[in-house]
């Protein structure tokens, strides 16, 4: 028994092979059972098949060499173009500790109490109050007392309407006239 290439091309080839095969495993028929008989026959198609892919492949590489060295460095420079750009376009981070001191002079003050209650400011708003009063933007404020930009601005919306006032400025000097900071 042999297998050789028939002058018809692979149509008769394949016959031939499948009654190889299948003539010589004949005597095997009865110890194994059909489903251990297809798993052997589907393993020898699948070791013919990848020997076939294998043989396809290597006559590829060489008859395309070439081209497949100009592939592998063109996805080397994209590679490496990716990581470049990446590199560059990424956002540097800086990190500082800046401390801040407050002057020695100044003297913590209380508010008067009577005046807090009369006017019906809360804590927080005394707070923020003081904040202002130090010439704080908003975020520098939110910052300093550790709560959001909005919370901020519903606190000086509030001591504007107790107050009595319309812009930062008014509200400090009024602040100062009455006693609360």
């Amino acid at each position: 028994m042999g297998i050789g290439w028939s002058q018809y091309g692979g149509q008769k080839f394949r016959l031939f092979l499948i009654f190889t095969v299948s003539a010589s495993l004949a005597p095997m028929t009865r110890i194994l059972t059909k489903f251990q008989f297809l798993l052997l026959y589907g393993l020898v198609l699948g070791g013919l098949l990848s020997l076939m892919a294998w043989s396809q492949y290597r006559f590829m590489v060489i008859d395309h060499a070439i081209e497949l060295y100009i592939l592998l460095i063109a996805v080397v420079f994209v590679g490496v173009g990716v990581w470049v750009g990446l590199r560059w376009s990424a956002p540097k981070v800086i990190e500082k500790t800046i401390v801040v001191s407050e002057p020695a002079s100044t003297a913590t003050y209380e508010p008067d109490q009577q005046t807090v209650d009369q006017l019906g400011i809360s804590p927080r708003e005394l707070a923020v109050l003081v904040e202002l009063a130090k010439g704080l933007s908003n975020e520098e404020i939110a910052s300093n007392l550790f709560v959001s930009t909005n919370t901020v601005k519903t606190h000086l919306a509030n001591l504007y309407t107790k107050l009595d006032v319309k812009r930062r400025t008014q509200a400090v000097e009024k602040a100062r006239a009455v006693g609360l900071i």
